[in-house]
């Protein structure tokens, strides 16, 4: 078979190129310690490659997030917790205030120093995160939630939102706890009433549960409960319910429930004939106006210290009492939340771990066997280059 001197020139010339182009992706491959640099080089791979980054991408606006959500809760659960030590110490200057052997300037100190406490409480509840967002105002976070209107009770500004983050695939957690749930509706310690009672009450006692036990038949409304004498040394009691009708019930026994319309209502201690308590609804009660009615209660030695006065304490005390395992209930919802946020934040750094080392395994260049290689292509090229050099300069004029 003949060959050609442009058959010849072709072949050896093809040879030289793939010989280079070999050489030059070895030193590519070299030089960026990478494999797989284009999807050319290995198309499996490459689309390996790219969907293990997209997932280190993803898991890297994951972790973000779960840093800034760390830093919210983590700001909103040392405010909580300054929240329960401060309403621990009110609690206990307010036991103090019952104390009937103050003297009226013990008895203004401490309220002035309770007046100072409830100021103090406030500021917490406005406290802002690292980036002076309002920690407890919903989604209105540029606002300041809690403030005293011009009658002197607290305000809230703030919504009901709650600003929730993705912190995994279909996966979001709260970063916030809105005011109004957290202050504003701590559920009333006695049920669905709260009582008022009378200046002039002379019996031992106080309504320790008012609660709608049947919603069917329950009209709701004030109702207003009249002890008297029945003249056979014992109690009767009138209701006067919201429509105006008075029900008289024969022969009270304080340790039972008294049962109208729906209403159950559990007194503790004993009235006396001519003694009466109010009851209005109020299911939830609002931390802030219960400390301050519990001061304007204190700063008076007089009342505190009268059977109406107690009855009022016991209530008030106790709708704080109520207040605080609120906010400890919110403090356990943050830490919950704050664990959840740590194991997230560790399956995503293994998962990256594991990512990388997928990655190391599909496109990292073993450098020694490159070279190896290398050095062989650069071998055959210079052959082959030498080839190509005699053979184009043969010519048959140097046979003739």
């Amino acid at each position: 078979m003949r060959i050609s001197t442009a058959q010849m020139f072709n072949q050896t010339s093809s040879s030289v190129l793939k010989h280079q182009s070999n050489t030059s992706e070895i030193l590519g491959q070299i030089s960026s310690g990478k494999k797989v640099i284009t999807a050319g080089d290995n198309p499996v791979a490459a689309i390996a490659i790219d969907n293990i980054k997209q997932q280190n991408t993803q898991a890297e606006q994951y972790l973000s997030n779960i840093d800034i959500a760390t830093g919210r809760l983590s700001v909103t659960e040392s405010t909580l917790g300054s929240v329960e030590n401060l309403l621990q110490s009110m609690r206990d200057k307010m036991l103090q205030g019952v104390n009937g052997s103050l003297s009226d300037l013990d008895r203004q100190a401490l309220t002035d120093e309770l007046q100072g406490n409830l100021d103090q409480l406030v500021d917490l509840a406005n406290s802002k995160d690292s980036a002076d967002n309002s920690i407890f105002s919903g989604f209105k976070t540029d606002v300041t939630p809690f403030a005293f209107d011009s009658h002197g009770d607290i305000s809230y500004s703030g919504d009901s939102g709650v600003r929730d983050t993705l912190i995994a695939s279909n996966s979001t957690l709260a970063t916030n706890i809105a005011g109004d749930s957290l202050f504003m509706s701590v559920p009333n310690a006695m049920g669905d009433y709260s009582a008022s009672y009378d200046l002039a009450q002379q019996g031992d006692f106080s309504v320790k549960s008012a609660k709608v036990s049947d919603s069917t038949t329950h009209a709701s409304g004030q109702y207003q409960y009249d002890f008297i004498d029945n003249g056979a040394g014992g109690l009767d009691v009138d209701v006067t319910d919201p429509s105006g009708t008075v029900t008289r019930l024969s022969n009270l026994d304080a340790t039972q429930p008294i049962i109208l319309n729906g209403l159950t209502v559990q007194l503790e201690g004993t009235p006396v004939a001519g003694d009466t308590v109010t009851l209005n609804p109020e299911s939830n009660a609002n931390i802030f106006d219960s400390l301050s009615d519990m001061i304007t209660l204190l700063e008076t030695g007089e009342v505190i210290n009268t059977p109406q006065g107690q009855a009022e304490f016991n209530q008030l005390l106790n709708n704080i009492d109520s207040g605080q395992a609120q906010l400890a209930l919110g403090r356990s919802q943050v830490g919950n939340d704050l664990n959840a946020l740590d194991k997230a934040k560790d399956v995503h750094i293994e998962m990256q771990l594991v990512n990388t080392s997928a990655l190391s395994l599909l496109e990292d260049l073993d450098i020694a066997s490159a070279i190896t290689e290398y050095e062989k292509q650069q071998l055959s090229l210079n052959v082959v280059s030498q080839l190509f050099a005699k053979v184009n300069s043969v010519s048959l004029f140097d046979y003739l």
